[in-house]
């Protein structure tokens, strides 16, 4: 198993301690009514496994791109543990690398995963070039001799269907559906077990839409890694995954097959939203 998650909670609020006995799905909320706090995430757990696509899908505000943010530790968890590829620590134990030193936290995010958000901004830094960008996590992965940096930017700008030439341009310079190629070029440019997917295509064209989800599609395949990717539209769900996860109110409704999800959905939430695209 690559990544494991276990009960794990998001809370915004001081909470009074019966915020999760009180908020989720059969509740049909996720403020808590005791207290007003938002139960975000409410004791989630799930599996991901080596070269599986898992999709989370759900509809705004259900706790998908936070749940998103805690695996990649953008936003720290409320309760719960996290393993990932069978790290242990000291004494040999699987290591929950929710309470990971920061030296451990800093390898997974500039080595082990990478993240994709619907927001370029949020994923590039906009004062580099675009090989400045890509170059910038291969430095983070270790790598620090100038001509293997600067070979690796050009493959990966090559491999993401873009003019080489432009390897010096900054990201202001590009589109959207562009910025997010950078942004995948750079997030695979150190080889990544994990890729995370925060609505890499909303908001793009759907013509440009398509072309990125079959790129992400063709680089999984060719590089071998796990994805895990959010997403409000089972039309992409249904293109990339094998696995799907569907959240409301913070919490699990149904989790299965993305085949068995699509052609036979359990839960009435799930239904309306397959009902939807029919």
């Amino acid at each position: 198993m690559l990544l494991e998650v276990q009960d794990v909670s998001k809370i915004y609020g001081a909470s009074c301690g019966s915020c999760l006995e009180l908020t989720g799905e059969e509740h049909g909320r996720a403020i808590c009514p005791v207290c007003a706090s938002v139960v975000a995430i409410n004791s989630i757990s799930l599996t991901t496994g080596k070269d599986e696509i898992l999709g989370i899908v759900g509809e705004s505000g259900s706790g998908k791109s936070t749940l998103l943010q805690l695996i990649y530790q953008d936003r720290i968890a409320s309760s719960g543990k996290i393993f990932f590829n069978g790290r242990t620590d000291e004494q040999k134990q699987p290591l929950n690398i929710l309470k990971a030193p920061p030296a451990t936290v800093s390898h997974l995010r500039n080595k082990e995963m990478s993240m994709i958000y619907q927001n370029p901004h949020l994923g590039l830094n906009f004062l580099f070039s675009a090989g400045g960008n890509i170059a910038e996590r291969i430095i983070g992965a270790g790598e620090r001799r100038y001509e293997e940096i600067r070979k690796g930017a050009l493959g990966l700008i090559n491999r993401i269907e873009m003019e080489t030439s432009r390897i010096d341009d900054y990201p202001e310079d590009f589109s959207g559906g562009q910025q997010q190629r950078i942004q995948i070029a750079k997030a695979l440019s150190s080889s990544p077990k994990l890729l995370l997917l925060d609505e890499p295509t909303t908001g793009l064209d759907v013509s440009v839409q398509a072309k990125i989800l079959d790129l992400i599609k063709e680089l999984q395949q060719e590089m071998g890694f796990s994805m895990i990717i959010v997403s409000h539209d089972l039309g992409v769900i249904n293109h990339l995954t094998d696995i799907t996860v569907v959240m409301k109110h913070g919490t699990v409704v149904e989790y299965g097959l993305t085949d068995q999800i699509l052609e036979d959905p359990q839960h009435p939430y799930t239904q309306l939203l397959v009902s939807s695209i029919l």
